[in-house]
């Protein structure tokens, strides 16, 4: 979190502005570019006066005020050095125009079945998760609706991000943090910790992570990937065995579905919430809403997104549907319905809200707190709304669609 006093002056280097002054006012904090001077070593020097408390280095907000590009631009801050490739959060990810733009998951490697460098096996792999975070508990989702609770082990962070260093006051990182204990591996005390294990290279410090006990290594980090390894990749362990959230018959028909839900759905909340215009926020909003009608319209007919088979297509959207109402109408401004609002939508949450295993991987107390109390630029005060508690476990209409397909052991 960055806490700044009038007249703070901050180096550019490698920028180019077309001019030297700039107004820029966010919810909680306004600053002023008063001033701007190129030195004999060719960086621009920055002066900003700041009022407020903001929770990321604000020259990308400079910039977009401006019309430059951050490409090759770096913010050098005494002895620490925040970048584009410097550790950062979502919060960040905004291009020129306001546009959230989420960056890809950077580690990708795969544990087989069949062997190789990352073999599956009881015991050898460990997963980091939120219970907060949609992406994470998909994953927690996945390996309980297989069985594997026993073969790989969980550690849960906390769910309000913290500072990552807090003996280091010009480190400024905000992220996932571990309660004592909470690592189950090593007692670490942050998931950037895992990171720095094994890279120098400083970047985003992400939950889900799949980490290897035998190499002390992260196999990956894209939460994609790593359902698609519990469901299939470590089946010989697996007390559930014959579900397969990813069927090779249905397998083009779920991608098809998560081209469009992934962006415009799972992605689409983050992209209005995070967006710092007004054109971006309301592009984000009407292809979210779209692609809800469109999933509303598909569930009129059947059970699941794919017929009466539930599948990742299914656990992926389920992560962000039941999120909606208690965070993201309020918090993201996704306000246009409520998900109680969709007949089809809203008792398919709880159908599958009632899956075994399913309901044990949502914690609403742990989606509020995270989502309201980490982003101050959002929340100032860290006030966590009341809501209108639901009950998932109340009975749904999907059975008159027919049973459910393919869960069976």
């Amino acid at each position: 979190m960055w806490t700044w006093g009038t007249s703070t002056r901050r180096r550019l280097e490698s920028c180019r502005y077309g001019a030297s002054r700039a107004h820029v006012s966010i919810r909680t904090a306004s600053f002023l570019c008063i001033d701007r001077a190129l030195d004999s070593s060719r960086r621009w020097w920055i002066t900003f006066d700041v009022v407020g408390i903001l929770p990321f280095a604000p020259w990308n907000l400079v910039e977009s005020t401006l019309g430059t590009s951050r490409k090759g631009t770096e913010c050098v801050t005494a002895n620490s050095r925040m970048s584009a490739v410097g550790p950062k959060t979502a919060l960040a990810e905004t291009d020129a125009d306001g546009a959230f733009k989420r960056t890809p998951s950077s580690f990708r490697d795969r544990v087989t079945a069949r062997g190789g460098r990352f073999k599956a096996a009881p015991g050898r792999y460990h997963l980091y998760v939120s219970l907060a975070c949609p992406w994470a508990s998909r994953c927690l989702a996945a390996l309980a609706i297989k069985g594997l609770e026993e073969t790989i082990g969980v550690s849960v962070t906390e769910p309000t991000w913290r500072k990552t260093k807090p003996d280091d006051p010009q480190d400024k990182h905000m992220g996932w943090v571990f309660a004592p204990g909470g690592d189950k591996l090593k007692d670490r005390p942050t998931i950037r910790t895992l990171y720095e294990e094994v890279t120098a290279t400083a970047t985003k410090y992400t939950v889900p992570l799949l980490w290897c006990t035998v190499e002390n290594t992260i196999v990956n980090n894209e939460s994609e990937d790593i359902v698609r390894m519990l469901n299939t990749e470590f089946n010989e362990f697996a007390k559930m065995p014959g579900i397969d959230l990813y069927p090779e018959d249905l397998r083009e028909q779920i991608d098809g579905i998560n081209a469009w839900t992934y962006p415009s759905i799972n992605n689409g909340v983050y992209r209005c919430g995070f967006a710092t215009s007004q054109d971006a926020y309301e592009q984000a909003f009407d292809e979210l809403f779209e692609a809800l009608d469109r999933c509303e319209e598909i569930l009129s007919g059947s059970r699941f997104l794919c017929g009466n088979r539930f599948t990742e297509a299914d656990l992926r959207l389920f992560m962000t549907l039941i999120r909606f109402d208690e965070v993201y109408v309020v918090y993201f401004k996704t306000n246009k319905k409520m998900m109680r609002e969709y007949p089809n939508l809203f008792n398919y949450i709880k159908d599958i809200y009632q899956i075994p295993g399913v309901a044990k991987t949502v914690s609403m107390d742990h989606i509020k707190r995270h989502y309201f109390t980490s982003h101050p630029v959002l929340n100032a005060y860290g006030i966590i709304p009341k809501g209108y508690p639901m009950d998932y476990t109340s009975a749904h209409d999907r059975e008159r669609l027919g049973p459910i397909e393919g869960l069976g052991s």
